[in-house]
Formats: C-alpha cells, structure tokens, sequence
C-alpha cells in the first residue's frame, strides 16, 4: 500500500512521464515513426526490416535498442537499487539525461540519425531510474503496464476487494502526464522541429536540480 505516498513522487513522476510523452511524439513524428521512448515498437520495426532483408534499418533498429540498454545500465550502476528511495544519486541520472537529450537535439539538427541513439539512451535511464515504490511499479517512459495495472485495480473494485486509491491516483497521474506531453511534444515540434527537444533538456536538468537541493535540505534540518 502507499497510503503515505510523498508528493515529490507524484510531482515527479508527472514531469518525468511529461518529459516522454514529449519526446516520443517528436520521435513518432521526426524518426521515420519510431517510438523511441519505449522499445515494443522498436522491436516490431526491427522484425519487419528482418522479414524485408532491410539489413541498413536492421542495423539501425539495433543500434536504438543498444543506446535504451546503455543508458538503463548507466542509471543502474550510479543509482544501484531499483526501488525508489530519497538520497540516490537520482540528480546525477537527471542531469545526464539532459546531457543526452541536448546531444540528440544538436545532431537530429544536422541530420545525423545517431542522434536517436542518444534520445533512445536517454529515455532507457529515465526509464530504469524510476522502478518501484513500495510495491507500485512506477514506469514514466511508456503507459501500456500502467493502464494494464490501473484495469487490475478497477477490477478488484468491481469485486468488491479493496484496491489502493494512492495507486491508482499514482498511476493516472502518469498516464496524464505522458499524454499531456506528447501533446504538447507535437505541437512544439511542428513550430521548431528537433530544436524542440530543448524542453524536455530544460525540464529534466531543472528537476534535477530541485532534488538535488531538496535531498540537501532535507539532511541539513535532520543533522
């Protein structure tokens, strides 16, 4: 149960989902319609250029998966846990999330395609960085498990078995997030195309900085 869910959670996670949606819109819409912010797509891409003989975009589909995986092993060898806790080194996973993301937008810029790669790393972290929260899976990159989880609780209302209101409230939060910047991910690109993923650069580097500053507090009035 997470009754006594903090608010830096849900203030978080909504940004965080925000950050996704947002860049996976410009994704969908600048990347040859590949998601990069989740890898099911990605995987179905890949087995239709295998079915084609496509061994360029075969290639390229591998390359965007590999950048997920290193960047998800990058946020597990600083941060250490999957569960999510106060005091891990989530502004160091932040910062370089925004690192990525500016060197995703320079190269998108210039039409190189290595710039997915980036952008695909950088959503692989943010992915691996937010994993669990006393027992509620907390995923900020894509919605499918959300809205799986969120049908299981509206179930067990249904039959009359209690389900965590916090949750489910965790979990819309999420959804709305994602949703919400994916809309606004396609609106700012079709203004400043891939000059447009600076947002989510601004956003990611600014709440890592808050954490950081209030992790800081927090110890100094504990001490």
């Amino acid at each position: 149960m997470i009754h006594k869910l903090p608010k830096w959670v849900e203030i978080g996670g909504f940004l965080l989902s925000f950050n996704a949606g947002y860049v996976n819109a410009i994704g969908l819409l600048g990347f040859e319609h590949q998601a990069v912010s989740h890898l099911t797509g990605i995987s179905t891409f890949l087995s239709l250029e295998l079915a084609n003989h496509n061994m360029q975009a075969v290639v390229h589909l591998l390359l965007v998966m590999a950048g997920f995986i290193i960047g998800a092993a990058y946020s597990g060898f600083i941060i250490g846990n999957v569960a999510l806790k106060l005091g891990r080194n989530y502004s160091l996973a932040l910062i370089t999330e925004s690192f990525l993301l500016g060197i995703s937008m320079l190269l998108l810029n210039y039409g190189s395609p290595v710039g997915h790669y980036f952008a695909s790393a950088a959503c692989g972290l943010q992915n691996a960085m937010t994993s669990t929260y006393s027992g509620a899976v907390v995923r900020t990159t894509h919605v499918s498990g959300l809205f799986t989880d969120l049908g299981v609780a509206l179930g067990l209302r249904v039959r009359g078995q209690p389900a965590d209101t916090r949750r489910i409230v965790l979990y819309l939060i999420l959804i709305i997030g994602f949703i919400s910047g994916g809309v606004a991910g396609a609106v700012c690109f079709g203004q400043y195309r891939f000059s447009a993923i600076l947002v989510p650069c601004i956003v990611t580097i600014l709440i890592g900085a808050g954490y950081w500053l209030f992790t800081h507090q927090t110890y100094w009035r504990l001490k």
